[in-house]
């Protein structure tokens, strides 16, 4: 178990220094405002799934360019991270497009309109002011229930019911 906190801290460390390379010393022009989301590092540290969002990006076209991109630069990931750290290995970066931030909105519309539509049936189905409450109906509904020629009660105590 403590393997799993070192990948988390390693991942952590990995997550914040590739951040701070995109934002400052990343000159590609092709490169927007990237994110990075989460890291993910394997158990032998030989390889680091970086998941980013970019807000310019509005194609799948343009996101696959992009993580082209960062998959080409992962060389130069990988030696700055070494000359930040004291670990015997460095993992090597693979970039993954992270689309939870689009899927986010998306998805909450739907629940909205999931709801919505819960909703109005709802409205539709509430009693009528001249029709008699649901209570008044409830024992009528239990003695169709009941067997041919019993009542409901006379089943009740049959199985042992009072």
């Amino acid at each position: 178990m403590a393997d799993r906190g070192r990948d988390l801290r390693i991942g952590d460390f990995v997550r914040d220094e590739i951040a701070q390379i995109l934002q400052r010393e990343m000159r590609d022009p092709r490169v927007g405002m990237v994110m990075v989301n989460e890291v993910n590092v394997s158990r032998d540290l030989s390889w680091a799934d970086v998941y980013v969002t970019c807000i310019e990006t509005t194609t799948q076209a343009e996101r696959d360019e992009l993580i082209g991109i960062l998959n080409k630069a992962s060389g130069y990931f990988r030696s700055e991270l070494a000359k930040r750290h004291t670990m015997r290995t460095t993992p090597k970066p693979r970039f993954h497009y992270d689309d939870s931030i689009e899927r986010g909105p998306r998805l909450e519309a739907l629940i909205d309109s999931a709801l919505a539509a819960d909703e109005a049936p709802a409205a539709h189905e509430a009693p009528a002011a001249d029709e008699a409450p649901a209570a008044d109906k409830e024992p009528a509904a239990v003695e169709k229930s009941a067997a041919p020629g019993k009542s409901a009660t006379d089943q009740g105590e049959k199985h042992g019911q009072a």
